[in-house]
């Protein structure tokens, strides 16, 4: 009787000490996780702190003027932009403003005539068609900077397509690659340059596009189930088709 009593507590305290083992193992994961967790949260607040986003200039901005490598010079008024077909040559400036709260850096550029229409062309140009940027351009968080580029070899279809397109006064379609000050969080806006009478070419922005993480816009799948998931909660669903909405 003694001695299955000493073997029921031998086997109780070892149940209990691996149980308190267990529960310590269990604690130690959960805090190790918490810890990871706030360690990613407060790098991402980190990174948000230092993300650029360009925009257009607003119309009450500054005119600033441009000088080029070979002594051409225009003035971009807020809001606006500037394209000039001078002696064969293409000269492209954009009046931006950052938004967003680190510093841009405009990395590269791709350009076509004519307009590009989100719905028919909803991701960016593919990447053989970004030009590297030759000069250093800066835009400081919650100011205002310019892009500028240039086009000047004869052979280039390109700039023949622009040169059309400038003279015949039709609207250009602009895709900036920026980042960061430390070359990350890249991303990409898309600008229309839309010819105004008298005044220019207006600068309208139709997308932008993080390329380290999911952009501030769906797919437009996701966008769809979206919009139909608030609808059937908005007890909508059979009055108004759901879609996406026209951009």
């Amino acid at each position: 009787m003694l001695l299955q009593l000493a073997i029921t507590w031998s086997t109780v305290s070892s149940l209990a000490t691996g149980a308190g083992t267990l529960v310590l193992a269990i604690a130690t994961f959960a805090a190790v996780r918490s810890s990871n967790r706030s360690a990613l949260i407060a790098e991402l607040a980190l990174q948000e702190q230092r993300r650029p986003i360009l925009v257009p200039s607003r119309i009450d901005d500054p005119e600033q003027t441009l000088n080029y490598a070979d002594g051409h010079w225009v003035k971009v008024a807020g809001g606006y932009a500037a394209a000039d077909a001078e002696n064969g040559n293409v000269y492209l400036a954009i009046s931006l403003r950052n938004v967003g709260n680190g510093i841009g850096v405009c990395q590269g550029w791709a350009v076509r005539a004519g307009m590009t229409l989100n719905s028919q062309v909803p991701v960016q140009m593919p990447d053989e068609e970004f030009h590297t940027q030759s000069r250093d351009l800066y835009i400081p968080g919650g100011d205002i900077g310019m892009w500028q580029a240039a086009l000047r070899n004869p052979n280039d279809p390109l700039r023949a397509a622009l040169v059309t397109a400038i003279e015949e006064e039709s609207q250009i379609t602009v895709e900036l690659l920026y980042s960061d000050l430390t070359g990350r969080q890249r991303a990409i806006t898309r600008f229309g340059l839309i010819p105004k009478p008298n005044r220019g070419r207006f600068t309208a922005m139709s997308r932008l596009w993080f390329l380290d993480i999911e952009g501030p816009r769906p797919a437009t799948d996701e966008l769809t189930n979206a919009i139909a998931t608030i609808q059937h909660d908005l007890g909508l669903a059979d009055s108004e088709p759901s879609g996406t909405p026209s951009s």
